[in-house]
Order: structure tokens, then sequence, then C-alpha cells
């Protein structure tokens, strides 16, 4: 169990004890029982209400806080899964964060052409420890941009996994996970930056911006 402690402490990004937090958390929990009831409550709050964008502003570690997330109501792949963690630890359920590299076959052309491949460096996801599992939840993809363009949304019980389909309503190739970087009990912000840097032969934050500008005059699209 000493494991699972550091996954129910707060952290500077996971910032389970901030009191918005905590206050969503219980009135999003009220009456419920299980922590897969509440895991699940959780999943569909973080899922729909937060809107998802990939065209965020990352130049503050302030902007991956769980709570500011909360207070924006739209966050990328990454502040929604901090987000979720730290609806968990704040009800007593162990909550990490997992990253991995994944291929979106569906990525607009424009997108594409600006990053230069359509693979997302460092996708976000929540781990839950649940009834004695880990249990993981994708919450990027809210529900009105799933339907728009046609993507299966990921559900999640609290009692298996939800994760990203390989294929969209049209039996067409979306999501392929490529490679595993393991869990966190926090936000690791240099290190995704970095790989993003990387990825997307960028040296630096400020190229980031010119990067990702031109994206935020269109329509937002689904990424990761």
């Amino acid at each position: 169990m000493k494991e699972m402690e550091k996954y129910l402490r707060p952290t500077p990004a996971i910032d389970c004890d901030n009191e918005s937090i905590k206050g969503k958390a219980q009135n999003l929990t009220k009456g419920q029982q299980t922590s897969a009831d509440k895991a699940k409550s959780f999943f569909y709050f973080v899922r729909d209400e937060i809107k998802y964008t990939p065209l965020v502003s990352l130049d503050f570690f302030e902007h991956y806080r769980a709570s500011s997330t909360l207070e924006r109501s739209k966050g990328f792949c990454v502040e929604k899964a901090a987000l979720l963690a730290a609806f968990a630890r704040a009800v007593g359920i162990p909550a990490r964060l997992h990253l991995a590299d994944i291929r979106n076959h569906l990525v607009p052309d424009r997108l594409k052409k600006l990053m230069g491949t359509d693979m997302f460096s460092y996708h976000g996801y929540s781990e839950l420890y649940i009834e004695g599992k880990r249990v993981k939840a994708t919450p990027a993809f809210d529900l009105k941009m799933c339907q728009k363009n046609r993507i299966i949304p990921v559900e999640f019980n609290g009692k298996h996994d939800g994760m990203f389909h390989s294929h969209n309503l049209d039996g067409k190739l979306h999501i392929e996970y490529v490679q595993d970087h393991g869990y966190r009990a926090d936000v690791p912000v240099d290190e995704i930056l970095a790989a993003w840097a990387k990825a997307y032969k960028m040296e630096s934050t400020e190229q980031f911006y010119r990067f990702i500008e031109p994206e935020k005059t269109q329509q937002e699209v689904p990424g990761a």
C-alpha cells in the first residue's frame, strides 16, 4: 500500500488538495459509494465538460495544473488526464498519469503538414487503482468533437480500461499506440516539452507557439 500512497498525495500539477477540485469531486460523487461509480462520474465530466483542444498555451506550468484546467473548462490530453487523476485522489482513489506516443491516421492534412508527422508525442491518459487493479481511462476527446468527426467515443465504467479505438465509425484506421513512456506521479512538463521539441523539430517553446498559432484561427482538430 505504500506504493499507492504517492498516488494519493497532491503534486504541483495534480493538485487534489485544491478547494475547487475537492468541492467538485464531492459534488460529482454525491450519494455514490463505490470507487468505480465515482471514477465513472469523474471520467464523463472530464471527457465532456472539459472541451478538448490541442491549441492551449503551454508557456507556464500553471496551465498544466488540474485546478486551472477545471477553471478554464478546456485542455489537451495531458491536462485532462491530470484533472481526472486529481479528482480521483481527492476522494481516496490512487491515480497517476501514463504517457505514450500515438499515431493518428486521420489527422487533418494541414496539421500534419505543420507537425511534419501524424505521430503525437507524449499523449497522456489516466490510470486509476480501483478494487485491487489498475484501470486505464482516456478522457481526451469530448463527445461533441467525436460526433462531429465520426470518432468512436471512449466509454469508461470504472472497472475496465477505456482507451482510444483503433478505427473510427466508418471503419477507417484511426489511433495506433506506438511507444509507451511509462507512468508518472505528476506531469513531467520539462520532459514533455523536450520530447515535443525533438519530435516536431522545434528548438524552443517559442517555436512551438509559432507552430500552433496558425491553427488557432481555424477549426480545432482532433489530435492527442
